[in-house]
C-alpha cells in the first residue's frame, strides 16, 4: 500500500485548494478512504471519508466548504478545500486500511 498526497501550499484566509491522494497497492474502488490533518502541536483530526458504497462523511466545522471525491480509474482520491482560515493552517494526511501518506502541508496566511 503506498499514498501520496500533493496540493498543498500556501493560500490566504477564504482561498482554496484541491488536496489529491494517489493510491497504490490496492484496488481504491473497494477501499474506505479519510484524509485527516494535524496542526502545529496538535493531534491527528478527522476530515472526511468516502465510502465504496460512494457514501460520504465530514467534520461538522468542514460541511459546505469541504469535498471528498475520488477517480478510481486513475486511483487518486481528492479534497476540495474552500474558505480556508488560518487557523486550518495543518498537514494533510490520507489514509486507508490503517496506511497514512506522509502528508502535505497547508499553510493559511495572508
Amino acid at each position: 500500500v503506498q499514498l501520496v498526497e500533493s496540493g498543498g501550499g500556501l493560500v490566504q484566509p477564504g482561498g482554496s485548494l484541491r488536496l489529491s491522494c494517489a493510491a497504490s497497492g490496492f484496488t481504491l474502488s473497494s477501499s474506505p478512504m479519510t484524509w485527516a490533518r494535524q496542526a502545529p502541536g496538535k493531534g491527528l483530526e478527522w476530515v472526511s471519508s468516502f465510502y465504496s458504497d460512494g457514501s460520504t462523511y465530514y467534520k461538522d466545522s468542514m460541511k459546505g466548504r469541504f469535498t471528498i471525491s475520488r477517480d478510481n480509474a486513475n486511483s487518486t482520491v481528492y479534497l476540495q478545500m474552500n474558505s480556508l482560515q488560518p487557523n486550518e493552517t495543518a498537514t494533510d494526511y490520507c489514509g486507508a486500511g490503517g496506511m497514512w501518506g506522509r502528508g502535505t502541508q497547508v499553510t493559511v496566511s495572508s
